[in-house]
């Protein structure tokens, strides 16, 4: 069992298969060439036995592995990564007081909360500023509360924090949410300003498709992975390693995985809604059917691309579509179409409206009927 011992540098809200085989494996594998700020020290946050089984395996110590199996190039990898980078985990509810003194040390936090990981629950207050014993029960409700704990004992002291979940400008978004609750709790400008002017709030954008559990800890992931992270002053990277780029377009990188990755699995998945396929069909078994491959290859060059080509970032797209081809085609990962159908119709407004709008506002004439039929619900 790992014994809490001096507090990591990065601290993690999140236990997720994701967060493993992708930040996590990022920084053991940076670690181990000197090039990390340390290891990470993980939290659970959400309430479900496989989450409890996680946390309890990794704070067991040892590492978790991390296999990643697909296509590069067309050439088949399957091979086998240690992460080693988690010191320590352990449970918001029952270990709160901790938390606060990982937070007061840490100079990165890291989150991926999931599609509801932004939104307050009435019940949180200011009380839970003065009541130690009480955890707030959101995420950014959490993050005031111990931010502000923080302030108290360390306002001088760097804190970058990097959100993961997959929204627009989630540095933007998650300081704005944090903001305006601490502002509805009427606490001190000095403290606003610390949060506006002193913690650095990283707009990022994870990329990897990591589709299996091992239990109780561990993931299957393809060999492809971005984690690309808008530049500014003053942020304090947690590693360095080839998958981690820093950009002054972060747009661009947000459109092709939106319009082209996300999109398309959000196409797979409405006809495989449609259709009345088996519960256990697979991406690679959509790809590998003739007719859904064509229509979704008809999406790409006559739906998608021409908008591409309208703002002069058609040969990045078709690059990007070159390789997304070999991580759709992933003959070793079962990405289930009903995983990717959960919350279906937000994100068909998420990932097929915007190539409609950008369509619209680039006045292009091209119809897009694929996209529109399955924004209405059919095809």
């Amino acid at each position: 069992m790992l014994k809490p011992s001096a507090a990591p540098p990065i601290l993690q809200f999140g236990t997720s298969r994701f967060l493993q085989a992708h930040v996590d494996l990022f920084v053991s594998q940076a670690l181990a060439v000197g090039r990390a700020l340390g290891p990470i020290a993980v939290v659970q946050t959400t309430r479900s036995a496989e989450s409890t089984a996680r946390v309890r395996a990794l704070a067991a110590g040892g590492g978790y592995t991390v296999r990643v199996r697909g296509l590069q190039r067309g050439v088949p990898v399957d091979i086998e990564l240690r992460g080693e980078a988690v010191q320590e985990a352990l449970d918001a509810e029952s270990n709160w007081s901790r938390v606060r003194e990982l937070a007061c040390a840490a100079q990165v936090i890291v989150s991926n909360t999931g599609d509801a990981g932004y939104a307050l629950d009435p019940r949180d207050d200011a009380a839970l500023l003065h009541e130690a014993a009480r955890v707030p029960r959101s995420f950014p409700a959490k993050l005031v509360v111990l931010l502000h704990a923080r302030w108290q004992a360390a306002p001088q002291a760097p804190l970058s924090l990097y959100p993961c979940e997959l929204v627009s400008r989630n540095g933007d978004v998650l300081r704005g949410v944090v903001v305006q609750l601490a502002q509805a709790w009427s606490l001190p400008k000095a403290f606003i300003a610390y949060l506006t002017q002193h913690c650095r709030w990283a707009n990022s954008l994870v990329d990897r498709i990591v589709s299996e559990a091992i239990a109780p800890v561990g993931a299957v992931a393809e060999p492809y992975a971005l984690w690309a992270i808008e530049r500014q002053p003053g942020l304090v990277l947690p590693c360095s390693h080839e998958s981690v780029l820093l950009t002054d377009e972060l747009a661009r990188h947000e459109r092709l995985k939106l319009l082209l990755l996300n999109l398309g699995h959000t196409f797979l998945a409405e006809r495989w809604l449609q259709s009345g396929q088996p519960q256990g069909a697979t991406v690679l078994q959509a790809m590998n059917d003739k007719a859904t491959r064509a229509e979704l290859e008809a999406v790409w060059a006559d739906e998608v691309l021409p908008v591409f080509e309208a703002i002069g970032e058609g040969q990045e797209a078709l690059a990007y579509l070159d390789a997304l081809r070999d991580r759709l085609l992933n003959p070793f990962l079962a990405h289930r179409l009903a995983d990717i159908a959960q919350n279906h119709e937000q994100k068909k407004q998420r990932r097929l409206a915007p190539a409609v709008q950008l369509a619209r506002e680039l006045g292009l004439n091209v119809s897009q009927h694929r996209l529109r039929g399955a924004l209405q619900g059919h095809q």
